[in-house]
């Protein structure tokens, strides 16, 4: 690896907490469809993989939900309106993060940020919360044909930029992010308090895994 330049930086359990705001839309969907209610913290553990995903476990009480899912666009709407209506009202940034980007911003690092959220969400979600300005490019998950744990949104940011793969890095929560680096050819950092799934920020396979993104300029200034 050459000494990073570009940072790309995953949003929902890396940078923003945003599992509050997605709760509550799921269990306000659940109610408008009348339909049991499912706890807090089960949900949490369903985020990470998109709306769709979210929705089509919360209505299933599955990680992996095996069949077709009956009243799923209904279902799929309101959450969308319900989310969109309370983006950031209880959604906080992780300890670290603004002192973290403030950092990589005056040492020169070009920021982008690669998610799996919807353009329809994210933009507003990065302004409400206070990070829009921090970032030269914002990816979302219907920017292009794929989306990671597929490369392509990693290798069209570094081609944007005209940087090469091994001088770039993602950051990231999730064992779509790990995938997604390591088939770029970016370095990949985990942090440990996000989304993980099943699984351990161990398990996950990172190059490096940090407590949180104010200890992200100190790795990269020895990371080669």
């Amino acid at each position: 690896m050459a000494r990073p330049r570009l940072v790309v930086i995953d949003l929902d359990g890396t940078l923003i907490d945003s599992a509050p705001d997605l709760i509550f839309a799921a269990q306000k969907m659940l109610e408008q469809l009348g339909q049991e209610p499912v706890g807090a913290e089960e949900i949490r553990n369903w985020i990470g993989n998109g709306v769709t995903m979210l929705v089509k476990r919360v209505l299933t009480r599955k990680i992996e939900p095996d069949e077709p899912v009956n009243g799923f666009d209904r279902a799929q709407q309101i959450f969308s309106d319900l989310y969109a209506a309370n983006l950031s009202e209880r959604s906080r940034l992780y300890p670290g993060v603004q002192e973290g980007l403030e950092e990589l911003r005056r040492e020169g690092f070009l920021l982008a940020c690669i998610t799996n959220k919807h353009s329809r969400f994210t933009g507003r979600l990065l302004e409400q919360i206070g990070l829009a300005g921090y970032f030269r490019s914002v990816v979302c998950g219907d920017t292009y044909e794929e989306r990671k744990p597929h490369p392509m949104p990693l290798l069209k940011t570094a081609e944007r930029f005209n940087i090469e793969p091994c001088e770039a890095v993602m950051v990231g929560d999730s064992i779509n992010d790990v995938r997604a680096a390591r088939a770029a050819g970016f370095l990949s950092v985990c942090v440990p308090y996000g989304y993980v799934g099943s699984y351990t920020v161990e398990e996950l396979g990172a190059d490096h895994v940090i407590e949180s993104i104010a200890e992200l300029p100190a790795l990269l200034a020895t990371a080669i």
